[in-house]
């Protein structure tokens, strides 16, 4: 970035309190910003700020912080005039409950050009791809979701906290999805396997139209939590969860790479960004696959099946009973 050549910055931002009542502190630094949003009296939920494609480095209930370098979450680089400038956009999607609208705000960095700067003729794109080596991970929480469960019996109509996660040392940032789970009554599936269908469709969490099943907000670009409403199928049996998991381009959002789920009175949500929900809207008919990306290849996600269990679901009146559906 040869910050050296950089002798004093020029920080170009405006007001986000018109916005969503919220104060924005900007610190550009020759190859790294800090911006702290500190929102006032509104209802915004600060998990939902982003920056171009990275999440909160840190957050409260009162303050999003977002440290990032200039290489990273998408920031666009223009040289114009006597100046060069990084520009990104801060978003807010807002949830269902919230009475914060949803906006994009942009942030500029600008700097002083160095006399004898000139921009490489050559400005290398790099994708998202297969580094190294992926770690996936998926297991049975405790309530609050802070460690593993210390059971796997778990009532009717109670919750089931599954935490997926994929660590990434070498790669550029990912996003973990479910993009699809089943429930069984054995550890292989065969084709003739009875099942229940708790996330479908390219990463539709179909259980939650019939159940209070969620998917709970981010807290890493990594990782995915999943408040899993038990249900009746294989009731007082053994019970895997058989997921599909993919690690995906954190730019690469559509109808196919997604985590939906349905929320009573306001219809399917996207986790990541409500604003962007529309692509949710396939969930009750049919998400296609793309065909000019495969996941297969590695280009732009890496998929891993996993099963989870055994964990049994437990009636409380009746140790004889089994079917399917929800609770």
């Amino acid at each position: 970035m040869m910050a050296f050549f950089w002798q004093r910055a020029v920080v170009l931002s405006l007001a986000v309190a018109m916005l969503v009542n919220a104060d924005m502190k900007l610190d550009c630094r020759p190859d790294a910003v800090t911006v702290v949003l500190t929102k006032g009296k509104s209802q915004a939920d600060t998990s939902l700020f982003r920056l171009g494609s990275c999440f909160p480095t840190s957050f409260s209930a009162t303050e999003a912080v977002f440290r990032v370098d200039f290489n990273d979450c998408s920031f666009r680089r223009l040289v114009t005039g006597d100046y060069l400038m990084y520009t990104n956009d801060l978003t807010y999607g807002s949830s269902s409950d919230s009475q914060s609208l949803a906006f994009t705000h942009p942030v500029v960095c600008a700097f002083e050009r160095p006399k004898h700067w000139y921009p490489m003729i050559y400005d290398p794109v790099f994708s998202t791809h297969g580094v190294g080596h992926l770690v996936f991970h998926i297991g049975l929480m405790n309530d609050d979701f802070s460690g593993p469960a210390e059971s796997t019996t778990f009532a009717l109509g109670s919750f089931i906290p599954i935490m997926a996660s994929v660590s990434q040392k070498t790669h550029q940032p990912l996003l973990l999805l479910l993009e699809e789970c089943v429930a069984a009554t054995t550890r292989e599936l065969q084709p003739d396997s009875p099942v229940y269908p708790i996330i479908a469709n390219k990463g539709c969490l179909v259980d939650s139209r019939m159940s209070g099943s969620k998917f709970e907000p981010r807290q890493k670009s990594s990782e995915l939590h999943l408040s899993l409403q038990a249900f009746r199928f294989g009731l007082g049996e053994e019970v895997f969860i058989h997921c599909k998991l993919v690690a995906w381009d954190t730019n690469g959002l559509d109808s196919t790479k997604k985590a939906c789920h349905y929320v009573k009175e306001h219809g399917w949500e996207l986790l990541d960004n409500y604003a962007y929900s529309t692509l949710c809207d396939c969930c009750d008919s049919d998400c296609k696959s793309r065909t000019t990306r495969s996941i297969q290849s590695g280009t732009h996600g890496v998929a891993h099946n996993a099963v989870l269990g055994p964990l049994t679901i437990t009636d409380g009146t009746s140790d004889s009973f089994s079917g399917n559906g929800s609770c």
